[in-house]
């Protein structure tokens, strides 16, 4: 029951997510926060996109179940992150809105095809 991830939407919207959040840290985290906030951002941030990737091989519905729930908690935690970068000043208010608008569309993507596969694993 393998499926091609790159053919998932909500994979590819968390896939721009990643990209982008490498972009901005990289231009306006401060150095010392390489091993802190960056790699914390950062991290989550791929763990969204590799959990529905993973998902995606796996050999049930209720498999491919539990690792979009993993993407949607690590998804949170970008949220988290977003939100105290900005705080902290690390992020203009034009970056964080644009970060922030990706990170909402991939959850909203996100939540359709967690529907979407409850309603194929219980028919």
């Amino acid at each position: 029951m393998a499926r091609d991830f790159r053919k998932i939407l909500a994979w590819q919207k968390a896939d721009e997510l990643v990209y982008e959040i490498y972009l901005a840290t990289k231009q306006f985290f401060p150095k010392e926060e390489l091993f802190g906030l960056t790699s914390q951002i950062r991290r989550a941030a791929v763990s969204v996109a590799a959990n529905i990737a993973e998902g995606s091989g796996r050999q049930t519905q209720a498999e491919f179940l539990r690792f979009l729930g993993y993407s949607e908690g690590s998804l949170s935690e970008v949220e988290y992150y977003l939100h105290l970068a900005n705080r902290l000043g690390y992020l203009p208010d034009e970056t964080f809105e644009h970060l922030e608008a990706l990170r909402a569309e991939t959850g909203r993507t996100l939540n359709g095809l967690v529907k979407a596969v409850r309603k194929r694993a219980t028919s």
